[in-house]
């Protein structure tokens, strides 16, 4: 199927490369401006990058009034995301990634995340949008520059840097469900060679759930505030060193879900999901002969997490006038993390007419610590070190013709204890890269064919091997085997034609790509009702496939007006699984089942327009295709489409700005779990619980640029 689709994709590219290029003075007032991509080893142009890669401007992020990262996921073809708490936790990429998170630690998600190089944590919920230039979005395994942070793909957010000139932002935004925001951004030269930027941001919200046992509408609110800060010196021959700072402290309350699935619970003890994170960097640039630079990054990010839930989602006394035939069940549970991580990268990149290269250098050490609160307390630790060399290659065989060879060896230990008695160690070596041919039959149209691998670090399944002595025996012989996790490594082929026609009013991107996962890490619980033990790990004994197709177009209809459309098509399996049946109370294999969190479509398309007198609007939908959200039962999340709009007005420096989101107010679910949990059928109804994505909310933000 992959060769008919690439004979294809051939045929479309010759065909389209038929429309000739059009001359620098012929280009049309209203072409679509270009992009630079500054993910890689090197600043490149978007059209000229290969690999599927979408990034999304200051523009774009500021029109759909998008404040952290889960405002813009919906834009992007093949990218999912896992809530279970007040953001989203992990990030899917072509149905790749992490969906969940409790004792066991998951310092790798599939789907890296990285503010100015700084990673924002383990999970997504520090991915805040705050004086942001754009955001790139790079799929497919990137292990020659990211190693094992990006098995799926990354989010690389770019903010802004100080300008040539003194300049700043102050903005408040004003809505219902209480959101308000406080924004201001302040930067520009300091000297002749330094400059500086500052930017500090607050956003609050009430969320959308309405406790009705507290009286309360704020018990799944937002309270998120970032600081974020650059100082950068330029120096001659392309010297720098930057500088930069983040801060984040996140409050956000977790009371997501009800026994009736709605926007209603009844929870005497709302949850928590808090973040608080310190990071600083400091990059350096430095030529050192010829062509050739030296740029190195030390770097180092500290942070305390606390997740917590009300698990039985009901008050004490809820069966006092009801009949619940085992009576009630009371509980919470809290998971406290603290992290400190330190990395150091440094690479020699060298240019000559023929090739460009690039040698490096990496190193990584992350400390953990835990503390759990669940019908008693428990600890652990777990500490990792990474070690890494890598290299990449571009050749120029001729002017239209490049080669890009990269490989990355990477070495892994760690070690985990906890309160258990629970103590061991492992290391590993693994291996990383990619091969690229990039071909351009004309100066419009981009060809490229990519070979690349990707690995995630194996481990042990802690909660499960640390519950095994307690656990029954019929349990034992399925969690033996699975104490300990593999390696997964990913190998993507990928199929891909970049072009800009029709005068550079219409530009086009399509990938293809087939992925398959060996021993792919799949996540999954078993239930050991009789000791009332619920355990989950990893399960890496089967392998799976992942294929597919990303479109993007634009298309300049007229000066100031233009359409967009980004287009995901997805299909999945996994060869054969065994999990335990909650319906059954057996152990079955699943064989050629879909992977969870992989809709096989999802859309996002609309109108971007300036008028007269610069009004400025979007109209937009998305939507995605249902899909499964684990794999121990067949409980799907459904199938949805939204609408958003927003329209802009700027009078001198100051522009004010209507949005809304989910302009038909419809319920669509997030994430969901399947047990029985509900004490009026004495927890003996296994069903889907959901949690529903963000209701309808509009507002108003006011900016003044100085």
């Amino acid at each position: 199927m992959l060769l008919q689709l690439s004979n294809r994709l051939v045929a479309t590219a010759m065909a389209l490369s038929s429309i000739a290029a059009p001359a620098a003075n012929e280009i049309a007032a209203n072409e679509i401006e270009e992009i630079i991509v500054t993910a890689g080893f090197r600043p490149s142009k978007l059209m000229q990058s290969t690999g599927s890669i979408s990034v999304l401007d200051e523009m774009q992020i500021s029109d759909r009034a998008a404040w952290q990262i889960t405002d813009i996921l919906g834009t992007l073809p093949n990218v999912n995301y896992s809530s279970a708490g007040s953001r989203a936790r992990f990030i899917q990429m072509r149905g790749i990634g992490d969906i969940e998170q409790f004792v066991d630690p998951k310092h790798y998600p599939s789907v890296g995340v990285l503010i100015d190089t700084m990673e924002v944590g383990t999970t997504a919920n520090g991915a805040v949008l705050s004086d942001v230039a754009q955001v790139e979005v790079l799929r497919g395994p990137q292990g020659t520059q990211f190693g094992a942070n990006a098995l799926a793909g990354i989010i690389n957010i770019q903010t802004q840097d100080p300008g040539e000139r003194f300049n700043g932002t102050v903005r408040a935004g004003y809505g219902n469900r209480g959101h308000r925001l406080v924004n201001a951004v302040a930067g520009g030269p300091l000297t002749e060679t330094f400059g500086g930027r500052l930017a500090v941001q607050r956003l609050q919200s009430d969320g959308f759930i309405h406790n009705a046992f507290l009286n309360a509408e704020d018990t799944n609110a937002i309270d998120e505030t970032s600081l974020h800060g650059k100082l950068i010196w330029r120096g001659k021959d392309d010297n720098e060193v930057r500088l930069t700072a983040m801060y984040l402290d996140l409050d956000n309350g977790y009371d997501a879900f009800s026994l009736d699935n709605s926007r209603t619970t009844v929870t005497d003890a709302p949850g928590r999901d808090a973040q608080h994170t310190r990071a600083l960097a400091v990059q350096s640039r430095w030529a050192i002969r010829g062509n050739s630079r030296l740029e190195t990054q030390l770097g180092w990010s500290g942070h305390d997490e606390v997740y917590g839930y009300d698990e039985d989602w009901v008050f004490a006394g809820f069966c006092r006038d009801l009949s619940c035939p085992s009576g009630e069940f009371s509980g919470t549970d809290t998971i406290r993390r603290t992290r400190d991580v330190y990395t150091f990268d440094s690479r020699i990149q060298s240019e000559s007419s023929a090739t460009t290269s690039v040698a490096g250098v990496y190193a990584q050490a992350r400390n953990e610590a835990l503390a759990r609160e669940h019908a008693g307390t428990f600890s652990s630790t777990y500490d990792t070190r990474r070690y890494a060399l890598y290299g990449q290659l571009d050749y120029v065989f001729a002017p239209a013709l490049t080669l890009t060879t990269g490989l990355r060896v990477e070495h892994f230990r760690d070690a985990y204890s906890d309160s258990r008695r629970l103590d061991t160690r492992s290391s590993a070596t693994y291996w990383s890269g990619a091969i690229t041919l990039a071909y351009r039959p004309l100066e419009n149209t981009l060809l490229y064919a990519t070979l690349s691998r990707g690995v995630k670090p194996g481990g042990v399944n802690t909660d499960a091997r640390s519950r095994q002595p307690a656990i029954s025996a019929s349990f034992t012989p399925f969690l033996t085997e699975r104490l300990q996790f593999n390696a997964e490594s990913l190998l993507n082929k990928e199929l891909g034609v970049k072009g800009d026609y029709l005068k550079q009013r219409l530009r086009l991107r399509l990938s293809l790509f087939h992925t398959d996962r060996h021993n792919a890490q799949l996540e999954s619980w078993v239930w050991d009702a009789t000791n009332f033990i619920w355990s989950g790990l990893l399960d890496s004994t089967s392998d799976a496939q992942n294929y597919g197709a990303e479109l993007a177009l634009d298309y300049r209809l007229a000066e100031g007006i233009s359409t967009f459309a980004n287009m995901g098509y997805l299909k999945t399996r996994v060869d054969a699984l065994t999990t335990f049946d909650l319906d059954s109370g057996q152990f079955v294999i699943s064989t050629g089942r879909e992977q969870a969190k992989s809709p096989n479509w999802q859309y996002n398309a609309g109108l971007e327009f300036t008028l007269w007198g610069g009004l400025q609007g979007r109209v937009e939908v998305e939507g995605q295709d249902s899909s499964f959200f684990g794999y121990y039962h067949d409980g799907r999340l459904d199938s949805f489409t939204l609408a958003h709009a927003s329209l802009s007005y700027p009078l001198g420096n100051l522009r004010i700005q209507t949005w809304i989101k989910n302009l038909f107010d419809k319920d669509y679910t997030i994430h969901g779990l399947y047990f029985a949990n509900d004490p009026r059928d004495g927890f003996t109804r296994n069903r889907s619980y959901f949690q529903l994505g963000e209701a309808r909310r509009y507002g108003v933000t006011i900016s003044y640029r100085f």
